[in-house]
Formats: C-alpha cells, sequence, structure tokens
C-alpha cells in the first residue's frame, strides 16, 4: 500500500511537470522551469516527501479487505484516473499562473520563481491526500504520523531559506515571495485537495453499492 502511495506521488508530480512543458514550450512560450529548478523539486522537495511517505502507518482495515492477486496490476484504474486528474490539474494551473504573472509585467524570472513555489505547494496537498486511496485526508488524522508532517513542514521551510540565502536563491534563481502572492498559489493546491477528496469520496461511494448490491444477490 506505501508503495503504491509513493508511485502516486512521484508519477502525478512527474506528469505535471512533463505536461506543464508541452503545454508552453511548443506554443512558443519561455521554458517554465530551469533544470535546476527541476532538480531542486525532485531531488530535494520531493524526495524529502517521498521518504515521510513511505512510512505511513497501516491504515486499520488491511485484514477486512480481500487479498491482492498477483497479477493485480500497480497502475489499475483507481491509480491511472487519480494520476491523471492531479497531473491535468497541477499543470493546467501552472500554465495559468505563468501566464498570468507574465501578462502582469514580471520578469520571466519572478514567474518562474512563483511557478517553482506553486509546484512546492502540490506536492504538500499530494503528500497529504496520498495517506490513503480511500479514507479523507481529515479522517486519517494530521498527526498519527509526526514524521510525515515533519518532512512537509521541513520542505517548506527549506525553500523558504533558499529564498532568503542569496547563496542558494542565487543559483535557484528564486527569491522571496509577497503575502499576497502566497494567497494567490495557495487556492490552486487547496483546488487540487478538494478535486482528489471528492475522487475518493465518489469511491467510497462506489464501493458500498458494489457490496450491497453483492449482499442483496447473496
Amino acid at each position: 500500500a506505501n508503495i503504491r502511495k509513493v508511485v502516486f506521488m512521484l508519477v502525478a508530480t512527474g506528469a505535471a511537470e512533463v505536461l506543464l512543458f508541452l503545454l508552453t514550450v511548443p506554443f512558443g512560450m519561455p521554458i517554465p522551469l530551469l533544470a535546476v529548478q527541476l532538480l531542486w523539486l525532485n531531488l530535494v522537495t520531493n524526495g524529502i516527501q517521498d521518504v515521510a511517505l513511505a512510512t505511513e502507518r497501516a491504515e486499520g482495515d488491511e485484514l477486512a479487505r480481500p487479498p491482492r492477486r498477483p497479477d493485480d496490476p500497480l497502475f489499475d484504474r483507481t491509480m491511472v484516473r487519480r494520476i491523471g486528474l492531479s497531473a491535468a490539474l497541477m499543470a493546467v494551473s501552472a500554465v495559468v499562473l505563468f501566464i498570468w504573472q507574465l501578462n502582469d509585467g514580471r520578469s520571466l524570472e519572478e514567474t518562474r520563481n512563483g511557478l517553482l513555489l506553486q509546484f512546492i505547494l502540490f506536492e504538500n496537498v499530494l503528500t497529504l491526500c496520498a495517506r490513503s486511496e480511500r479514507i479523507s485526508l481529515f479522517g486519517r488524522g494530521f498527526w498519527s504520523n509526526p514524521l510525515l508532517l515533519g518532512g512537509i513542514v521541513v520542505t517548506q521551510l527549506l525553500h523558504i531559506a533558499a529564498m532568503h540565502i542569496p547563496a542558494i536563491g542565487g543559483t535557484l534563481e528564486i527569491k522571496p515571495v509577497a503575502f499576497s502572492d502566497w494567497i494567490i498559489f495557495l487556492a490552486p493546491a487547496l483546488l487540487l485537495m478538494a478535486a482528489l477528496e471528492l475522487d475518493k469520496f465518489l469511491e467510497r461511494r462506489r464501493a458500498i453499492a458494489t457490496d450491497f448490491k453483492g449482499a442483496q444477490i447473496t
């Protein structure tokens, strides 16, 4: 179960980044993120959260589920649907944010700075939502995995520190952002959270309906 959670997090983030480039560069727009920023995103911030997510505790109903068949694919219908949903929302939101910042008169460096922060906020939300494929992130309890919460906090603080440390910020070409921009960048992340939580809710409803039909047949 934890392997599936980490794979979902990694593939969804990577697919969103690929889709972001496909929606910008072929249409004559500037490269949205630099190579060093992608390395920071995938190896540093994402890496910390992936390790923390791998330590997620059992959900408590494992023995009540039917055993997984050996030939069941890792990328089943639920996994593929949620990866597609997450990647599409992240990429489209990032493209809208990218275009808005450029049209707002911001420099390309400022625009990339905001976009990198946006993806880190996306990672935070994905990590929380990936804690269970069925249970709401609010149902899991925020404090049940201190290492995971610590990983999210460390990741965010690390990026904030990089913004304020000239040596790191100069390498990554990032700077501190205004509080108003934080609110703007947080909105798409909350939209992603709402979409994934809605998908979980609908999945639970489908499971209840299936079990009810099965009980009637029996």
